[in-house]
C-alpha cells in the first residue's frame, strides 16, 4: 500500500507529547470518559508500561493505539472476575486507546496502524487480544473478528463492550479490512 504515512513504536519524547495530547482530544473531548484540565493533556495510567503504536502525516500525529501484556489490564478495574472470561493456555494483550484523527479516518491509518498492532503481538508473542470496544464501533470491532464476551461497561457517553479476539482471526479478518487510501 502507498501512503505518505509512517507508521511505528513511539520511543521519543516528542512522540509521547503528541500521544497525551490526542488521547485528551479522544478521551475528554470526543468521548467524554475523563474530566477536562487545564493543559489538553492526559496521561494514561500504565504510560510506562504501554507501548503504542503511532501513526504519523509528517511530524503530526494522526493515529496512536496502546497494547499491554501486564495485568491487572484496565478491564480488570471493570469485570471483577476477570480471568474466568480470558481463553485458557492463550497470552493475552489488551489493546487500548485507540484513536485516529477525524479528518484521516475512513483512510489508511487504522488499516495500518491494525497491521502494526497484530505485527507486535507476534514479536511479543501474545496470541489473543481484549479490548473495550467503543459501543460506537460495535460493526468494526466484529468485523475485525472481537467478540463480547461481558456486558456493557462504562458510563453515559462512554460505554464499552469488553470483547476479545484471537490474533488468527483478527488476522484472517483484517485482510477483508475495505482500506481506501485518501487522495
Amino acid at each position: 500500500m502507498r501512503t505518505g504515512l509512517q507508521i511505528k513504536i513511539a520511543e521519543t519524547e516528542a512522540d509521547f507529547e503528541k500521544i497525551h495530547r490526542l488521547n485528551y482530544r479522544t478521551f475528554v473531548e470526543e468521548i467524554p470518559q475523563h474530566e477536562k484540565n487545564e493543559d489538553g493533556r492526559l496521561i494514561d495510567r500504565f504510560h510506562a508500561e504501554n507501548t503504542y503504536i503511532i501513526a504519523l502525516d509528517g511530524e503530526t500525529l494522526i493515529g496512536m493505539m496502546a497494547v499491554r501484556g501486564k495485568r491487572p489490564f484496565s478491564l480488570d478495574e471493570k469485570i471483577k472476575d476477570l480471568g474466568n472470561y480470558l481463553p485458557a493456555k492463550r497470552r493475552v494483550c489488551e489493546i487500548r486507546l485507540l484513536s485516529v484523527e477525524k479528518k484521516y479516518r475512513g483512510g489508511p491509518a487504522f488499516f495500518l496502524l491494525m497491521q502494526r498492532m497484530s505485527e507486535h503481538c507476534d514479536e511479543q508473542g501474545y496470541d489473543y487480544a481484549v479490548i473495550s470496544g467503543t459501543t460506537r464501533q460495535q460493526k468494526l470491532y466484529r468485523h475485525l473478528g472481537f467478540r463480547p464476551f461481558y456486558p456493557q461497561v462504562g458510563k453515559p457517553g462512554a460505554y464499552y463492550i469488553p470483547m476479545g479476539a484471537s490474533l488468527e482471526d483478527f488476522r484472517e479478518r483484517l485482510g477483508s479490512l475495505p482500506c481506501k487510501e485518501k487522495g
